[in-house]
């Protein structure tokens, strides 16, 4: 299995549409990119230990291709937003794509760099692209949320104004 992993604001609604796509063997919610190590999820959003709500993807490259996770990442997020993702603000909800080997970077840098040049977005792009760096798995009750809690996931997912944004951006989904 390989390993990707990439902050998109809130990690509940990162999981599932990883989850749902071929080869993927498991997607964890965590943190990662800060200084304190274990930390919780209160310590995280208190912006104090610098880590970003992420997702860690295991998944089989032969059938689905880190480029092809690249690219449906951009597709779940605002990427030029610097302050956070939809409804949730601060250092903890903003984006980044953290790669585990220089292949991994070239992919990101190559896909950024098409979006920037798509003319799709006025802004800039503000998604980082960053060594990784320790990940720490969050509490079990963020695992999977979206199939703990689909009827508080699907609410929060509408009224933060990530499926809003996506639909204008990207087109709707099929849920």
């Amino acid at each position: 299995m390989s390993v990707a992993t990439f902050a998109g604001g809130c990690f509940w609604c990162m999981v599932k549409p990883f989850d749902e796509q071929p080869g993927i063997d498991r997607v964890v919610s965590g943190y990662t990119g800060g200084h304190v190590e274990n930390p919780t999820y209160a310590q995280v959003c208190s912006e104090t230990t610098g880590h970003l709500e992420a997702v860690q993807i295991y998944f089989d490259g032969e059938v689905y291709p880190y480029e092809k996770l690249v690219r449906l990442y951009f597709t779940l997020i605002d990427p030029t937003d610097a302050g956070g993702q939809f409804y949730d603000r601060g250092e903890s909800y903003t984006t980044a794509i953290f790669y585990h080997d220089e292949e991994q970077k070239d992919i990101a840098e190559q896909v950024l760099q098409e979006i920037e040049q798509s003319g799709k977005f006025k802004q800039p792009i503000a998604v980082k692209i960053l060594p990784a760096k320790p990940f720490y798995e969050a509490e079990d009750y963020h695992q999977y949320y979206y199939k703990k809690n689909p009827t508080h996931y699907n609410r929060y997912a509408v009224g933060s104004g990530r499926v809003a944004f996506i639909e204008k951006y990207w087109g709707k989904r099929d849920e």
